[in-house]
């Protein structure tokens, strides 16, 4: 059984988590040119998401109809209250699917971009890495590869939280708070991949690392998804993500490193 005590740690490093992602407004005011080549490549990728998502919900209704074959001879108002669940269940898979890969092909497109500031972060807190000497192709592709790998875990749990919305109310419900959280423990993963990368840290080790520290980890992911429900909120705060994954990445590796180490401090 958890102790009192040991829930408040839990809890404490939730909220220094989450308190990352706020820490990464901070590079607005010392490299806000940064910042602002940050939100250029964001905006690219959601235009083309965008576009997707607009056709989801054009075509919900038929595709909600055509997988609950069964329920159409069904009585009102059970047949409509099912599909109503359903489809609810479907937009919450597809927002858990469409945020993390945008995040991942953002990634990859504005790799430069992005490299610059996690590297801002990382002098201003005083901690050095030296990126592996990889082309620009070769990082992209490995980041596709890493993207995949992390994609067909994002597909079970997907299909999971879809089957949770065939039980009316609760189901919808816990496959919304569950998206939330699966899709924050995800986006933690891919934000913080520069990081580790130029370190030589590979995706496993980057699980495993996160997975030491899985409340501040999550903290930070939800907090990140969660502002990226935000209309617009994915491109204004897609380099505060990557900024806020740099400083969480410090703090991480520092205490793999050291274990004694305490949290990376960066000059706000």
């Amino acid at each position: 059984m958890t102790s009192a005590a040991e829930k408040t740690g839990i809890l404490r490093q939730f909220l220094a988590g989450a308190a990352m992602l706020g820490r990464g407004f901070g590079v607005w005011r010392t490299a806000p040119g940064l910042m602002l080549l940050g939100i250029v490549p964001a905006f690219i990728v959601a235009a083309l998401f965008v576009a997707g998502f607009i056709a989801l919900g054009l075509n919900l209704e038929t595709i909600v109809i055509s997988i609950t074959p069964f329920a159409s001879e069904w009585t009102e108002p059970f047949r409509s209250g099912l599909r109503v669940f359903v489809g609810l269940a479907f937009v919450v898979v597809a927002v858990l699917f469409i945020i993390n890969a945008f995040t991942a092909v953002t990634l990859i497109v504005g790799q430069p971009f992005y490299e610059r500031i996690w590297k801002h972060v990382e002098s201003r807190g005083g901690t050095r890495a030296t990126p592996p000497d990889v082309g620009f192709w070769e990082a992209a592709l490995r980041g596709v590869v890493d993207g995949i790998r992390m994609l067909v875990p994002t597909v079970l749990a997907g299909a999971a939280l879809f089957a949770l919305g065939f039980i009316p109310v609760v189901g919808t419900i816990l496959a919304a708070v569950l998206g939330a959280l699966v899709g924050g423990w995800f986006l933690a993963v891919e934000l913080t991949g520069p990081a580790f990368e130029s370190r030589g840290k590979s995706l496993t080790e980057r699980r495993r690392i996160l997975r030491a520290s899985r409340p501040m980890a999550t903290g930070f992911g939800l907090a990140s998804y969660l502002v990226f429900l935000i209309p617009l909120g994915a491109v204004i705060m897609m380099p505060v993500a990557v900024a806020g994954a740099a400083t969480l990445s410090g703090r991480l590796l520092s205490s793999e490193t050291d274990p004694g180490a305490g949290p990376v401090q960066t000059t706000s």
